[in-house]
Parts: structure tokens; sequence; C-alpha cells
């Protein structure tokens, strides 16, 4: 498409000197950091507590550090998929109201090709993030907990490997429908008529999403939001923190597994093709 390196090169350059995007990269990493932090200085006190009153055996028990590691990622990437729709939602729409996206046009470069080059901008923001996130939750979580497998009056439950094999799965599924979410957002962005209208949009319609999906039985899961972590979680991240702490009474549905694997890709496909329809027909 015409001009789409050039777009690309330009929204690159924008993004690499926006504080506005240097945030959304580095908040999530920072929350979680904060988040970790305060929950180990709880669990110290209450291990103090408990030492006071008497129940010294426990104390000096070490907190596996994998179910620490998995709530990590869960709140992290919530944050991350939330800031994120409302940055490719504002994106598009934001330069339409301050009138750059004439200019950009003006040079030549396609509608089509920048929708696409915002949305692959939207998707580096987004694995950048994701990057730094991951070395923040493996930094803070080795140095306040211990990784290892999960022991109970001496039985090991579940071990080292096995944990390493569900958290993988969990995090890989887990990812799967976060470019459907930034590309519904970019869809977002295109149709409305403001920038805040655009925002406001998209967050209402991710969180509505979230609502409803617990009251649409099997039917949600046919939806890409089903299976991201968020404010209402039900993605398999959630079942894989439970697992890990030792809990025996989590179901495995191998279909859903699946579903998870191949459901958002398609709603992707169908939010860019109806970004690249109407951005060609739309009055800019």
């Amino acid at each position: 498409m015409n001009g789409f390196l050039a777009a690309l090169k330009a929204e690159l350059y924008v993004a690499l000197r926006s504080n506005s995007a240097r945030l959304l990269v580095v908040l999530p990493a920072f929350i979680v950091i904060a988040r970790a932090s305060v929950v180990k200085l709880t669990e110290t006190g209450q291990q103090a507590r408990e030492a006071l009153l008497g129940g010294g055996d426990d104390v000096t028990a070490t907190s596996n550090a994998w179910g620490h590691f998995v709530d990590s990622f869960t709140t992290g990437l919530t944050l991350m998929s939330l800031s994120l729709v409302a940055y490719a939602a504002w994106s598009f729409a934001n330069d339409r109201d301050t009138g750059a996206l004439r200019h950009v046009l003006i040079r030549r470069v396609s509608r089509p090709g920048l929708v696409l080059a915002k949305l692959l901008t939207v998707y580096l923001l987004a694995l950048a993030a994701l990057v730094l996130l991951s070395l923040g939750i493996v930094a803070i979580t080795a140095l306040l907990w211990d990784f290892g497998p999960v022991v109970e009056d001496g039985y090991e439950l579940i071990g080292s490997d096995e944990i390493r094999s569900e958290v993988w799965l969990g995090l890989r599924l887990a990812l799967i429908p976060l470019p459907t979410a930034l590309a519904f957002g970019v869809l977002v962005s295109v149709l409305a008529q403001s920038a805040t209208q655009a925002v406001t949009a998209a967050l209402g319609v991710t969180l509505a999403l979230d609502v409803f999906k617990g009251v649409l039985g099997d039917a949600a899961r046919y939806l890409y939001a089903s299976f991201q972590p968020s404010l209402i979680d039900q993605s398999y991240l959630q079942d894989v923190g439970r697992l890990v702490r030792g809990y025996s009474d989590v179901m495995i549905d191998p279909q859903v597994l699946s579903l998870n694997a191949w459901v958002p890709l398609p709603q992707l496909a169908l939010f860019v093709v109806i970004a690249l329809l109407v951005v060609r027909r739309k009055a800019l």
C-alpha cells in the first residue's frame, strides 16, 4: 500500500518521543512490581503477627513464587490490555481531530496504509511493554520468593517442570487475544467521530464484554474477550494460578483451550478488514 513504510516511520518517530507512549510501556511493569512489594510486606506482617501469637511453626515457611508470578502476569496483562486499547482508539481519531491526518494523506500515504501503520505501531508498543513487564515480574518474584515444586506435608503435589509447562501454556493462551483487542481499538478509532468518543466507546465496549461474558454461557467461548486476563477473569491463566498453588479442583477442558487458540484470530482479521473498508469511505 502506498506510503505504508513512510507512515510507519512517522508513527514510530512520534511514539519514541511521546511521553504517553513511554508511560504505556513502563506503567504495567511499575504497578506490578509495586503490587508484589506490597504483597510481600503484607505476608511478612502476617507472619510476624502469627509469631507473636504463638504460631511460629509456620513463620519460617517460605511462600512459593509461582502463584505470585502468575498473579503478577494476570494483573500486568489486564493493565496492558486496557491501556493499549485506549491508546489504539485514541491514535487515529486524535490525528483526525487535530488535522494531522490530512497532512499525512496529502503526502501520498493511503488511508489503509496509515491504518495498518498505526496498528503495527500499537503492536510494537505492546511488545515493548510485554518485554519490560516480563523482566520486571521475573526479577521481583525471584527476589522476594523462592521458585520450586508445590509441597504439602512432605508430599510433592506438582513438580517444577509441570508448573513451568502450565505457566507457559497459560501465558501463551492469554497473549493470543491481545492483538485482537488492539485491532478492535483501532477499528473504534476509525468509526468514532472524535478522540474522546473513540476512547470512551473502546473502553466501554471492552468492559461491557467483560461483564456480559459471564452470562452468555457457552456462547462466550466464541468471544476473544473471554480468553484474555481481565477484571472479571475467566482466562486459562486464572486456572494456572490455582494449579501452581496445588489446588486439585481445577477442571481443564481441552475444547476450551482449542477455542482459545483459534477464536481470536478470525475476529482479528474481521476487525482489520472492516477498519480498512470503512476508512476508504469515511470523511476525514
